[in-house]
């Protein structure tokens, strides 16, 4: 059998790049190489492409802070057009095309798109941005007054994907402590 690979030449990997070994991390993806930031980076035509693109991952993951729970409520798209214009320095008009693109592609697209654009924000954002960033999901989440489980763990995910610490986690995460569903319910069955 090992004269009849080598001869048909099947030892040999299908690219140089294979095998790959499983420990070996992941390549690098140029900035940009998501289809739902250059989908929105291209409505930002005033801004430079670098900061466009940086205004479109982050609007992106307000979006999916604000799809954590399946549901984009009206309070959170409130809290991301007023986010995106703020971080952006977009005109009202401006942060709502790109608040309402960044909620329609951050609930068409799945997990690996959420994973794509959040590498893709780490590599072009300082750890302060990663954690402003991490901030305003939170600010978003809680805009209906309630970060529940599924947002909980959204946010670990993120802080995770992002290379943000745990005790930076735990630092942002007290500033909205009494909005934790969690909280909330041992409080109540404390009180009971």
């Amino acid at each position: 059998m090992s004269l009849f690979r080598r001869v048909l030449n099947l030892d040999q990997p299908a690219s140089p790049d294979l095998p790959v070994e499983p420990g070996a991390p992941l390549p690098q993806v140029p900035a940009g190489e998501t289809a739902s930031v250059r989908r929105i980076a291209a409505r930002l035509g005033s801004l430079p492409p670098a900061r466009a693109r940086f205004v479109a991952a982050f609007a992106y993951l307000l979006g999916r802070a604000a799809h954590a729970d399946l549901v984009a409520s009206d309070a959170e798209a409130a809290e991301m057009r007023r986010l995106v214009a703020e971080v952006g320095g977009l005109d009202h008009a401006t942060a709502n095309l790109v608040t309402d693109l960044a909620r329609s592609q951050a609930g068409d697209f799945g997990a690996t798109e959420d994973y794509l654009v959040t590498r893709e924000f780490k590599a072009i954002a300082t750890m302060d941005e990663r954690e402003r960033l991490l901030r305003c999901c939170f600010v978003v989440m809680a805009a209906d007054d309630e970060v529940d489980a599924t947002e909980s763990w959204l946010a670990n995910r993120l802080a995770e994907e992002l290379d943000i610490e745990r005790p930076d986690l735990n630092r942002i995460r007290a500033e909205f402590h009494d909005r934790i569903s969690g909280v909330r319910d041992v409080r109540r069955y404390a009180a009971s």
